[in-house]
């Protein structure tokens, strides 16, 4: 998960960096003093994810800096002060890290949004494989035989179904190594298909049906032979 550092704090800033550096799951985009300098980052990248956000900072604090953001990514508030934790919630901030914050306690917030936030395939009741998505401040679940395809877009991943458009802060890879390969199959570096919507393939291409309507996809020459060995896979 892409994420930035905001806090005026240099010693919180390096111990927050060196934090951020021992979890795999988290890759450091930028760290920033003031949230004048985050946001302009914010306004010219769309692949942010996570913001560690401290909330009393001069020229804006991190109240000020969530309210100028249209579409802000998810929050996890730094502060060494209980008396803002209510507004944070408010804010809709995953979490809320008091400092002196131990590294036990990061890993912990960090958890919480990898649990919740990404899109995570789990067992249903009736022993089908779901996926949470998030879709605004909510977490939608879905079927993983509902999704038919994947698009990547830019820094951005589409999730299609046949009666909805999920468009989700994730990477390709990332939600690859989520949904199982038993069932969905890379065919581009733009598509992800559900192997059982495929209906023909060509040298090129392949066509996947959406309701009753054939949808052709481009096939990547890298990605051609894993999709041939799951033709192979069939005949056998």
């Amino acid at each position: 998960m892409n994420c930035i550092i905001v806090d005026d704090d240099p010693v919180w800033l390096r111990t927050l960096e060196e934090f951020v550096s021992k979890s795999s799951s988290l890759s450091l985009l930028g760290s920033f003093s003031d949230s004048l300098s985050a946001r302009n980052l914010l306004m010219s990248r769309r692949d942010v994810e996570l913001i560690f956000l401290d909330i009393q900072m001069p020229e804006m604090d991190g109240f000020d800096f969530l309210s100028s953001l249209e579409n802000p990514p998810h929050i996890i508030f730094v502060s060494g002060s209980e008396e803002h934790a209510y507004k944070a919630f408010n804010y809709n901030g995953i979490d809320y890290l008091l400092k002196p914050i131990t590294y036990p306690r990061f890993c912990r917030a960090v958890e919480k949004i990898m649990k919740y936030y990404a899109p995570r395939a789990v067992p249903s009741a009736a022993g089908e494989e779901e996926i949470f998505i998030k879709k605004a401040s909510s977490l939608v679940r879905l079927k993983l035989k509902e999704i038919l395809y994947v698009e990547a877009l830019e820094n951005y991943v589409s999730v299609i179904t046949r009666d909805e458009k999920y468009t989700i802060h994730f990477t390709m890879r990332a939600i690859e190594q989520q949904l199982p390969s038993s069932l969905f199959v890379r065919i581009h570096r733009s598509y992800l298909v559900n192997k059982s919507v495929i209906r023909s393939i060509s040298e090129n291409s392949l066509t996947i049906v959406v309701g009753s309507t054939p949808k052709i996809l481009p096939v990547g020459k890298s990605y051609r032979d894993g999709i041939m060995n799951y033709i192979n896979i069939m005949q056998r």
